[in-house]
């Protein structure tokens, strides 16, 4: 099977990675089930990375929905290392206008439908996630982000809502009120398994509304979400290529040792068939 070590989650909109060559399409199994969809791998400037429509393609699945285990183990599988997520959100700071872009550093998890952890089943471990975005990575998405046309800021954090319907009024002004920037439906589980799988993974946020606190604004709808995510989606392709052209590949964060003291089970007492179904993931450690 192809490996690569820089993978892509495309979110709503962006279902495809122009530019790749010598692609192969993969089906991956994991533990945990199929996939969002098949994998693009291939080569972009040189690089080999692996692409998933995070909603497949056609936009099939809801958030609530998506198969994050298995997304994430698959690209562990695949030998990746870092992950860049794109993902469409809404804007809660006046600042932070449609079709800008936002690498955020922080996280709020608002979600209630889905399963976070790839542990339990008699094995416990609790890994760091004060800062859930890599730094490391956040830092080189942010700096080819400034490289482009397109507005970018940094950090700020995104809160996660379970969705698929948007933020009432009281919702959005009572996250205002808590000092977030942006809000989306997909960051989480992703990014707490990221965490667990030892993958980096950052976010590049783009804006296409102002939820519906904002009163010189419509609410949000899904039509103004596709429009503004049409322009959105180009600026993404390229600043994906100027990142993975010039991504360094020795991490050096903490991301890569995530679960060196984060299994508290003692090590005689893990389930053997769990021991197996996560070895992927904890073999080096038990």
């Amino acid at each position: 099977m192809s490996k690569a070590k820089i993978g892509i989650i495309g979110g709503s909109g962006l279902y495809q990675m122009e530019g790749l060559e010598d692609v192969e399409e993969l089906r991956v199994s994991t533990p945990f089930g199929e996939p969002s969809d098949s994998f693009t791998v291939g080569a972009l400037d040189g690089v080999r990375v692996a692409f998933l429509p995070r909603h497949g393609r056609g936009h099939r699945i809801l958030p609530t929905e998506l198969p994050a285990r298995a997304n994430i183990y698959a690209f562990k599988s695949l030998g990746v290392e870092q992950i860049i997520s794109i993902s469409a959100v809404g804007s809660l700071r006046e600042e932070l206008a449609p079709l800008h872009l936002v690498v955020p550093d922080q996280l709020i998890d608002r979600t209630k439908s889905r399963v976070n952890t790839f542990f339990g089943d008699g094995l416990v471990a609790h890994a760091g996630f004060a800062d859930p975005f890599c730094p490391d990575l956040s830092r080189d998405l942010y700096r080819a982000a400034q490289s482009s046309s397109a507005i970018v800021h940094k950090g700020g954090a995104m809160v996660v809502m379970e969705g698929p319907l948007f933020s009432t009024r009281a919702e959005s002004l009572l996250y205002r009120s808590w000092g977030a920037s942006i809000i989306g439906m997909t960051a989480l589980p992703e990014a707490k398994l990221a965490r667990e799988a030892e993958i980096c993974y950052a976010t590049l946020a783009c804006v296409t509304d102002y939820d519906c606190w904002h009163e010189g604004h419509d609410d949000v709808t899904i039509e103004m979400v596709v429009a503004n995510l049409q322009r959105n989606v180009e600026a993404s392709k390229s600043i994906l290529r100027s990142l993975v052209a010039n991504l360094r590949t020795d991490r050096r964060c903490a991301c890569a040792t995530s679960l060196q003291n984060a299994i508290l089970t003692d090590r005689g007492l893990i389930p053997t068939e769990v021991r197996e179904k996560l070895s992927l993931l904890i073999g080096k450690y038990v």
